[in-house]
């Protein structure tokens, strides 16, 4: 595939990720968590959480409670489950939250990942304010704004010239997806199992568990799915198989990565994989695509694009957009495939329709532009990826010390402490995910709640997200809450 000349990145480039971690050593230490029987908090200690929860979150258990009357499941989004209940965050700053019982926890959540700047990070919040003050959040009218986030985001993502605004990452992998297909004419997507793309109807398929295909796509039309595609993480002779027999049947329009790995590097890459995929499309002419809807300014200004060296045609955003502010998505690429998407009636004879009559609105647009700037001038993927080191090395030297199999890693801010492994099953030995994935699921949400009962929020359990707020003696004041937890196993 011809690929005309991209934007070129600022030569100071840097990135929060200071060397890419040992993908094989970490699948044999991950392999061999498996093959152990789940190592829990033990009953005692868990007695205790829980009464923790009881004695010191009664307000949020109140409205936990009144939430599950009107709420289904009691919560709006996955990252606000926890057990025993979902607490309820009255305020959020730097590097913590205070809940509405009054307790406060270093945040390792960061929201799902977008605050890298540290919560309700200041010099953004004052611009933003500002904006709403004298134009409010919204118009239905251009705003310069707008011009100059793309403009942004093109001076630091190597592989966009072209910029489209839209509300969510899930709005954003829909356009980009339909983008490919209108450009190439092919029907066909192939996803990485275990790779999370938002919750429209074609990509719920390969869920979190690789090989598993339709299992959770729960009142969506087969034909949704008809066109998707999924191939197992890192195994780029599969992915050869599947776009060549592909080729038989039409072609594929484009093959969708998340660069570091399924779920935001669950399921780690090799760090040439990505140029293997790049490889691969190039040569069967299919259209790659990078979700970089977590690793997007977070691994660096210039993405995991920039890190890694590899440019896709098309770029996802989302919640990184605006550094946690609301109606994050977006998608970016070459011109000749953006110009596809150009707006107004009567635009182009031919366009891929995309729509939002929100997207692009001033606030948004202000708070993304502010927030990469703040990124730019403070350096905080570097500065959160220095905090995800320390953070990981001081797991690792705790797990060793206390002589657990667990397994910790990190790319940059973006740090991965598995003890349940329930992440790492897969439909290459369906018997063993059937018998066991129930009860190492069971055990994740345990430690989360062990975790959030000694100041400590976190996703899932198993992955923490630093920023540029969590200082040394943040990290330090964690280690020593990790610390009393994984001695309660």
């Amino acid at each position: 595939m011809d690929h005309k000349p991209t934007p070129t990145p600022p030569a100071n480039a840097e990135y929060g990720i200071s060397a890419w971690p040992d993908t094989h050593a970490i699948y044999e230490r991950l392999g061999a968590l498996l093959k152990q029987p789940p190592r829990p908090i033990r009953r005692e200690h868990m007695s205790e959480v829980l009464a923790h929860f009881d004695k010191n979150c009664a307000r949020s258990k109140q409205l936990a409670e009144r939430t599950r009357e009107v709420i289904p499941g009691g919560v709006q989004h996955n990252l606000a489950f926890n057990h025993p209940f979902p607490l309820a965050i009255d305020r959020a700053e730097g590097a913590h939250l205070w809940d509405v019982d009054g307790n406060r926890y270093v945040d390792f959540l960061q929201a799902g990942g977008p605050t890298l700047l540290g919560s309700n990070y200041a010099p953004v919040r004052e611009k933003v304010k500002e904006l709403i003050d004298h134009c409010g959040p919204v118009t239905g009218m251009f705003h310069e704004y707008e011009l100059r986030l793309a403009e942004l985001i093109r001076h630091h993502m190597p592989a966009v010239e072209m910029f489209r605004m839209l509300g969510s990452g899930t709005e954003g992998v829909m356009g980009a997806i339909r983008l490919a297909r209108a450009y190439t004419g092919r029907r066909a997507v192939i996803k990485i199992g275990g790779a999370y793309h938002g919750w429209s109807d074609q990509m719920v398929y390969g869920m979190r568990v690789p090989g598993t295909g339709r299992r959770e796509a729960i009142g969506i039309p087969r034909g949704n799915t008809a066109h998707t595609q999924e191939c197992f993480p890192n195994d780029l002779d599969a992915l050869r198989r599947k776009l060549w027999l592909n080729r038989l049947r039409g072609g594929t329009a484009a093959v969708i990565v998340e660069p570091l790995g399924p779920e935001s590097g669950t399921r780690p890459v090799h760090k040439d994989y990505n140029a293997g995929v790049r490889k691969l499309c190039d040569e069967f002419g299919a259209l790659l695509i990078f979700d970089e809807v977590v690793s997007g300014f977070r691994v660096g200004l210039g993405g995991a694009q920039g890190y890694f060296g590899v440019r896709p045609d098309l770029t996802v955003f989302g919640k990184c957009l605006t550094g946690g502010y609301l109606m994050a998505g977006g998608i970016g690429g070459r011109r000749e495939v953006m110009m596809l998407l150009a707006g107004g009636i009567g635009a182009t004879s031919k366009r891929a329709f995309v729509g939002g009559t929100l997207s692009a609105n001033p606030l948004s647009c202000a708070a993304g532009f502010h927030a990469i700037e703040a990124m730019a001038q403070t350096r905080a993927p570097v500065l959160a990826g220095r905090a995800g080191d320390r953070l990981c090395r001081g797991l690792g030297e705790i797990i060793d010390r206390l002589g657990l199999p667990y397994v910790v890693y990190n790319q940059g801010s973006v740090v991965h402490l598995q003890t349940s492994a329930v992440l790492l099953l897969s439909m290459r030995n369906p018997l063993k995910l059937m018998r066991e994935a129930n009860a190492r699921k069971h055990m994740m949400e345990e430690m989360g709640a062990a975790y959030m009962a000694h100041g400590l929020v976190t996703l899932a359990g198993s992955r923490l997200y630093t920023s540029m707020a969590d200082t040394d003696e943040v990290i330090d004041e964690a280690l020593n809450r990790f610390e009393t937890v994984l001695r309660m196993v």
